[in-house]
């Protein structure tokens, strides 16, 4: 049975994660940004956290843990890359690791480029994949520590999930990330109607995250480097489409 996922406004603009199995009573969180808005679901659904999954280093998804943890002991699941700058982690993942959380497989996915040492986890048998800041809705973190080539290859991978993987990420930066993807691919129709639907989404005060990776894969331009429309569109027919994507993420960085 697929588990029951919900979304978690924090801050500004994070968002965080609970996964729950209503067999098993088992709640696992994905990223900490804080505390209350946590507490408050958890309180408010009955529910008590069995883990909590971090994605990376970043005090934007692990601050809230030192206060969740005083009221939900669980296990704190991370990546081993990342051990030295993350909050003491009870289990160390590597890319390849699968572990459980109710019977429902997790597997870890190395996505280094926004950071080194950010992990994905994504959980087959309810076809989602959580991806913080490496695949975001229409856009993908800045590379603050790995290079172009990198995250381009943590991009592909996460592309060759299932189309009806549903993509969970970090930040509501959507309607942002939509005004710069029309500049490099301007005749998408898909992505016009997206646009659209944004805005509409935001002008109601509703989330633009989860998003469908089918929907990322067809309007992304961080997920489309190899596109010849979006090649034409930056002067680089039939470029490899790693230089494609720097090129891309260059001009959003001047956005």
């Amino acid at each position: 049975m697929p588990l029951e996922i919900v979304t978690i406004p924090c801050l500004s603009d994070n968002y965080a994660f609970l996964a729950h199995d209503a067999v098993s009573g088992n709640t696992a969180l994905i990223d900490a940004p804080e505390s209350g808005p946590i507490l408050a679901e958890l309180d408010r659904r009955g529910w008590t956290l069995s883990h909590v999954l971090l994605t990376h280093h970043h005090w934007d998804h692990v601050d809230g843990l030192a206060g969740i943890l005083e009221k939900h002991p669980a296990a704190v699941i991370g990546a081993a890359a990342d051990a030295h700058r993350l909050p003491p982690l009870d289990q160390q993942v590597v890319e390849g690791d699968v572990f459980e959380i109710a019977g429902d497989p997790v597997q870890v996915l190395d996505v280094s480029g926004h950071t080194i040492g950010h992990i994905a986890f994504y959980m087959p048998q309810s076809a989602a994949v959580f991806t913080a800041d490496s695949l975001m809705a229409l856009g993908c973190g800045r590379l603050f520590e790995g290079t172009a080539p990198q995250m381009w290859a943590s991009l592909s991978k996460l592309a060759a999930l299932p189309d009806e993987t549903i993509v969970y990420s970090g930040h509501e930066y959507t309607q942002s990330n939509a005004k710069f993807a029309v500049t490099v691919d301007p005749d998408n129709a898909a992505l016009q109607q997206r646009v659209a639907d944004i805005d509409r989404a935001r002008a109601a005060r509703e989330p633009t995250v989860p998003s469908t990776l089918a929907l990322e894969k067809a309007t992304n331009p961080f997920l489309r480097a190899a596109d010849s429309a979006i090649q034409v569109q930056l002067g680089m027919t039939d470029s490899d489409p790693a230089s494609v994507f720097a090129e891309v993420r260059t001009r959003k960085d001047r956005f």
